[in-house]
């Protein structure tokens, strides 16, 4: 049965601030980066380290044979309510010639100063004609995930760009609903882009196989667990 959608507007003007730093240095055959920004993304895309609190930064260094290794806190716990996260990865990335090039690693999530257990991620990635595909296999605390992405950037039909992620959720511990108990559960995102005078508009259709009271156990990437369109435009000015 078709879940009605919701519709959600946002706009969004972004002003990088002046916090937000690469210190680049290449050693040798090494190339060392240190910033507040992260300085990559995993598995062509798919793995993206992101900033949870007002104080963030890493560094990354990289080998001329394609081997990485880095740290990224996306929070250093100084302000209230945000914990210290460290996710350390190790990677391999290397293009075959200009058109095909493969990449696989793994992270771990540490928070040393809660009793939050460590989990880890394992992922893979493929470029092939401009298209990124990528899968990711992680452990949480409370549940096991496994990811596949695309995005079909090596074939915009009028200009607009497709990505596309699906995600299972097996759950540690069967949680509770009206009716039964949620063991499992799937969901997913569409996203349509494309470039608009000097704007980046993107157009998002995120939804999950969960429904009704079900809805109580959903813990998955989406920003809620019904069908959900999302408008979304953003500009960068310097």
């Amino acid at each position: 049965m078709f879940k009605p959608s919701r519709l959600l507007l946002v706009g969004l003007l972004v002003y990088p601030t002046a916090h937000a730093q690469v210190f680049q240095r290449e050693l040798g055959d090494f190339d060392l980066k240190l910033g507040t920004t992260p300085s990559r993304s995993m598995a062509q895309g798919l793995v993206k380290p992101s900033a949870v609190g007002s104080f963030h930064g890493g560094l990354d260094l990289s080998h001329d044979s394609g081997l990485y290794v880095g740290q990224w806190a996306p929070s250093m716990g100084i302000t209230p309510g945000k914990n210290l996260e460290i996710d350390s990865y190790v990677g391999f990335k290397q293009p075959f010639d200009q058109t095909l090039g493969y990449e696989v690693g793994m992270i771990q999530y540490s928070y040393p100063r809660v009793d939050t257990p460590d989990s880890q991620e394992l992922f893979g990635g493929l470029t092939l004609l401009g298209s990124r595909f990528g899968i990711a296999l992680s452990n949480d605390p409370d549940k096991q995930n496994s990811t596949l992405f695309a995005d079909l950037g090596g074939n915009q039909p009028f200009g607009i760009g497709i990505s596309m992620k699906y995600t299972t959720h097996q759950l540690n511990t069967p949680a509770a609903v009206d009716g039964g108990y949620v063991s499992s559960f799937n969901d997913w995102s569409v996203k349509l882009s494309r470039p608009f005078m000097g704007i980046d508009l993107d157009l998002i259709y995120s939804n999950s196989n969960l429904s009704g009271s079900d809805c109580s156990a959903y813990s998955g990437h989406n920003s809620q667990c019904d069908g959900l369109v999302t408008l979304k435009a953003e500009r960068a000015f310097y």
